[in-house]
């Protein structure tokens, strides 16, 4: 007779995902992984297979993580042009529990260019978030909101590109009046 699980799933995936997070891919050990996530190597194993089947997994609820938290907080803006500003102050950390930067970012900087699964799914969600701005760019100019002078391929991806940037800023420093500021100059260019 098979045991039951003495542990959620999902807790532990996220407790991994942390750990990734905080500390890389090639950081994190097996034995890291053991102790954080509160439960057995063979559990591990067992539940979410190895290390880097893992990883996946973790980027995986990360990416939807994310995506839950586009939902609720940048789709429900009144204006196109504070939904793109709700996007950019997701990245800015609001508490020193949160890890710092972006685990898509930083997975993408550590692994795209010896991980081929990494890089994958790096580039799905760096393709969903310009997606993502391309339609509410195309969505502010329809509603008059947005000048339509602009090319909304070209600025969706000079945005994406400087909320990338900004995630990788974010591991480097904590004030947050020089990123706010950085928001702002980077969403002038819709002014």
């Amino acid at each position: 007779m098979a045991r039951n699980k003495e542990y959620d799933e999902n807790e532990v995936l996220r407790k991994a995902m942390e750990l990734f997070w905080k500390q890389g891919y090639e950081k994190t050990s097996m034995q890291d992984l053991v102790t954080h996530m509160g439960i057995h190597r063979r559990s591990i194993y067992d539940t979410f297979g190895d290390k880097h089947t893992l990883f996946m997994k973790a980027l995986e609820q990360y990416a939807e993580i994310i995506e839950t938290k586009i939902e609720t907080q940048v789709k429900s803006q009144g204006s196109v042009k504070q939904a793109i500003r709700r996007l950019f102050e997701m990245v800015i950390p609001k508490n020193e529990q949160q890890p710092i930067g972006c685990l898509t970012v930083n997975s993408a900087v550590e692994l795209s260019l010896q991980d081929e699964e990494a890089a994958e799914k790096v580039a799905e969600s760096f393709d969903r978030t310009e997606n993502l701005l391309y339609e509410l760019l195309l969505h502010g100019q329809k509603s008059g909101e947005i000048s339509d002078q602009h090319d909304m391929k070209k600025l969706s991806q000079f945005f994406h590109n400087s909320l990338v940037g900004l995630r990788v800023l974010t591991k480097t420093t904590d004030d947050k009046q020089k990123l706010e500021s950085i928001i702002d100059l980077t969403l002038s260019v819709l002014d």
